[in-house]
């Protein structure tokens, strides 16, 4: 498919170019086109012409090139576990694959960094990482590529204690639109110098070029850990616990909350027992004496608010169905609609106004008629609705459309974003004015104009297209 900036022709030639320059790496298999032309969303699969599988740098670098030589667009894909149709190819072009590169470059167990090609997969990390008692703390849950979850500004479970993509990734070597490379930092924990490169591309979601290495912050893993249970009759009693906890400084490593639909959904998925009532799952990591101290004040602060059934446990077995569970919640909740659909969104507010927004949201909810339990990272005041739906039914579509633009319009009234960390994707786009205003979205229109004057890094992501 053409984009109109080229003509047919030349589009042809680009592609047959690119496919001698890669030969067996590049492909029109159309399983594999298939493969490459949709996420884990619900928006409607688009397919690109053509799959280059990069296996180094140069690879990208020469990939890109030939795009831009022939205005092709190029759609970078990790393994396509996004949420808002990042890697969907809406206007044709080269999905740039780079699974294949996955490799860990450099490991400093000195200075608590390491450097990994942007294919390393997540778990993959931490398998590497384990010999050498550190942790990659990141998890969003689905074993996304490292240079995905630094795409989308990804986030997870652990962002209370650890921080996001955003506070650990150090710097970047990224192929811009041209072909060139750039390295946009250094391994010092902290620079004054320049502008910040790396936080520029980071959450840029393909737009702005495409990120090759990274440098990450790495953990020691700690001594020892506990998971704790906790289980509320009231939503609003539950997520004001929450922000007792974070504002005495507690030291949680995460707080995850399941409502009462999302508990009975997933203990029917994964054979638990859990109380069918809202629950907070909570994990503690240092010492053992200061995970039992901190899981003790913890469980006091949860019962004033009304917690009942508090249960921590230190065993690795227990600790790991536990988070399997809650990582394994969206299919679970999908499991209860035989042949439906997820729609996941996402938002994030300041704590101060989770509790509220989660009860509001729970009874608009109610009203729509809508199953969709809620699962969140409370601990950063960052939620998700579930909701299921059936997509060929276009009156159900349309409630939980409406549902979703209130979720977004209420968590930006309340001084919170459209998306805490999903990204904003092909889904989004029209809620960046209303969170940011038209100047913010202007200036970021300028940036992407400046690097990628062709646009034909990821078209119709983040910013419209023209």
């Amino acid at each position: 498919m053409s984009t109109g900036l080229t003509s047919a022709l030349d589009w042809e030639s680009g592609l047959r170019l690119i496919k001698e320059r890669f030969g067996p790496n590049a492909t029109k298999n159309n399983d594999i086109l298939d493969h490459h032309a949709h996420d884990e969303s619900f928006h409607l699969p688009a397919k690109p012409d053509l799959v280059v599988y990069a296996e180094s740098t140069m690879d990208v670098a020469d990939c890109v090139r030939l795009c831009a030589q022939y205005r092709i667009p190029v759609i970078p894909f990790g393994v396509g576990t996004s949420l808002e149709g990042h890697v969907n190819a809406v206007y044709g072009g080269v999905s740039l694959d780079m699974s294949r590169m996955n490799r860990l470059l450099r490991l400093s167990v000195e200075d608590l960094d390491c450097t990994v090609e942007a294919g390393m997969l997540r778990q993959q990390l931490a398998k590497e990482l384990v010999p050498h008692g550190l942790f990659f703390p990141v998890d969003p849950g689905a074993n996304a590529t490292i240079g995905g979850m630094a795409s989308t500004g990804a986030s997870g479970t652990t962002t209370v204690r650890y921080g996001a993509m955003r506070e650990l990734v150090m710097s970047m070597r990224v192929v811009l639109p041209d072909g060139s490379i750039v390295e946009t930092g250094r391994r010092s924990r902290k620079s004054s110098a320049g502008y910040d490169l790396t936080h520029l591309f980071l959450g840029s979601e393909g737009t702005l070029g495409v990120i090759t290495e990274l440098t990450v912050r790495l953990f020691g893993i700690p001594e020892a850990a506990a998971a704790a249970t906790v289980q509320f009759n009231d939503l609003h009693s539950a997520v004001n616990a929450v922000i007792s906890i974070i504002q005495l400084g507690i030291g949680v490593a995460r707080i995850e909350l399941l409502d009462d639909s999302a508990v009975g959904a997933v203990n029917a998925y994964s054979g638990l027992e859990l109380p069918n009532q809202h629950m907070l799952l909570l994990e503690f990591h240092g010492s053992t004496e200061v995970v039992n101290h901190e899981s003790q004040v913890a469980g006091a602060v949860l019962a004033e608010h009304g917690g009942t059934n508090f249960t921590s446990t230190t065993d690795q077995a227990e600790r790991g169905a536990l988070w399997r569970a809650r990582h394994d919640a969206a299919w679970a909740i999908r499991a209860q609609r035989a042949g439906a659909q997820i729609l996941v969104t996402d938002v994030c507010v300041p704590i101060s106004r989770l509790a509220d927004c989660i009860v509001a949201t729970r009874k608009d909810i109610e009203e729509s008629g809508i199953y969709g339990p809620i699962v969140g990272h409370v601990g950063d005041g960052n939620f998700h609705v579930v909701a299921v739906v059936n997509p060929e039914d276009v009156e159900e579509m349309q409630r939980v459309e409406r549902f979703n633009e209130r979720l977004i319009s209420r968590s930006i009234e309340m001084g919170g974003t459209c998306t805490g960390e999903h990204g904003v994707g092909m889904g989004k786009i029209e809620y960046l004015t209303l969170e940011l205003g038209p100047e913010a979205v202007s200036l970021m229109r300028t940036i992407k104009a400046s690097l990628d004057p062709l646009g034909i890094m990821n078209p119709g992501k983040v910013i419209s297209s023209d």
